[in-house]
């Protein structure tokens, strides 16, 4: 059984395929961008200086952006699993996503882990270029490039914090709903109780009030039928 929700009216099977197919593609991106980082870079400036793989922050910020695809999926179909009538069903799409959110998390674990490898490789080789050119000179073409690599890999954190925010700011949104509906439906049972309890009130002040006027004239019937008797007595036996 499907359920519509989230962006265009998807299904939860709909967005489901969807993550799992980023899911994939993510994979292969950090794959791909390892691999670049661990080929050594060609260089005819000097054997004692090599370089590092080359980056690929334009294929680390693709990947980051399908992470961050991945994670809002999973924020929505979150919402939507909860809404499952049948037990069964909702634990099985629970289970499912919980286990697609712990992958997408491990993958970006290992993203960052290589954005910050790939961090202090630069910084190492900025420091051999450093003095490699203290020593004869010839290597400002290549700090330079390494400056450029340092750029685009700050340019690429930077986005990465922003698709984070976004990302951390659309759950909030989900879960503010979320709240809102359970106090909703809270504030309408409180309102039926007392509504219930107000008629049961009203039925039970009636009786009293019936029972309080059979209550009267019984005792002044009591108190009209004592007289009575007590004039007669006086006068039979004067």
């Amino acid at each position: 059984m499907d359920f519509s929700g989230g962006a265009g009216g998807a299904t939860l099977s709909e967005m489901y395929q969807s993550a799992r197919r980023l899911l994939l593609s993510a994979r292969d991106g950090v794959a791909r961008v390892e691999r670049l980082a661990s080929a050594p870079a060609s260089s005819s400036y000097s054997a004692s200086a090599p370089l590092v793989g080359a980056p690929d922050p334009a294929g680390a910020e693709a990947v980051r952006r399908e992470v961050a695809q991945i994670q809002g999926l999973c924020a929505q179909m979150d919402r939507l699993w909860r809404s499952i009538p049948a037990k069964g069903q909702r634990d099985l799409w629970k289970r499912k996503v919980e286990q697609l959110s712990e992958e997408v998390e491990s993958l970006k674990e290992t993203l960052d882990k290589h954005s910050l490898r790939q961090r202090k490789r630069i910084l190492e080789a900025k420091e051999r270029a450093e003095l490699f050119e203290r020593a004869n000179g010839e290597s400002s073409h290549v700090l330079q490039i390494f400056d450029d690599e340092a750029q685009a890999m700050q340019s690429a954190r930077s986005s990465s914090r922003m698709l984070d925010e976004a990302f951390e700011t659309g759950v909030a949104i989900l879960h503010k709903y979320s709240d809102q509906r359970d106090r909703l439906k809270s504030a309408q049972r409180k309102a039926l109780d007392v509504l219930n309890t107000v008629g049961l009130s009203n039925s039970v002040l009636k009786l009293i009030e019936k029972r309080h006027r059979v209550d009267k004239r019984i005792a002044y019937g009591g108190m009209i039928i004592t007289v009575v008797l007590m004039v007669a007595f006086w006068r039979w036996t004067h």
